[in-house]
């Protein structure tokens, strides 16, 4: 049996409306396929720094979260390049940016 899967771009708007409820600014940068394009994450985090994270999925097929650069902290002009790349290989993918001080991921899911 299979899981049930929300469509990206009704998982991606319901998240950037609770980011923006919750006072943390949440837009789209790049729109991907509507039903099964994967996420990539600028969590900016407000200091000329952000973390970048790619959706992917664990051992047990769950969703989960690859960050960017070994997750060290990247410069707004390195992730727009990371960013820029993977969307060059992958034009389904979405990017979303997130303003979060704390860098906070707001969807579900492991960072592994």
């Amino acid at each position: 049996m299979t899981e049930a899967r929300l469509p990206t771009d009704i998982l991606v708007m319901a998240t950037i409306r609770r980011c923006n409820t919750e006072g943390n600014f949440a837009a789209v940068l790049h729109r991907g396929d509507d039903w099964g394009g994967a996420i990539i994450i600028k969590l900016n985090l407000l200091d000329g720094t952000s973390k970048v994270l790619t959706q992917s999925r664990d051992l047990d097929g769950k969703i989960a979260w690859l960050a960017a650069n070994k997750g060290a902290l990247m410069t707004e002009a390195e992730a727009g390049d990371y960013i820029e790349r993977q969307v060059k290989r992958d034009p389904d993918l979405w990017v979303v940016e997130i303003e979060d001080r704390q860098g906070r991921n707001p969807f579900e899911g492991k960072t592994l």
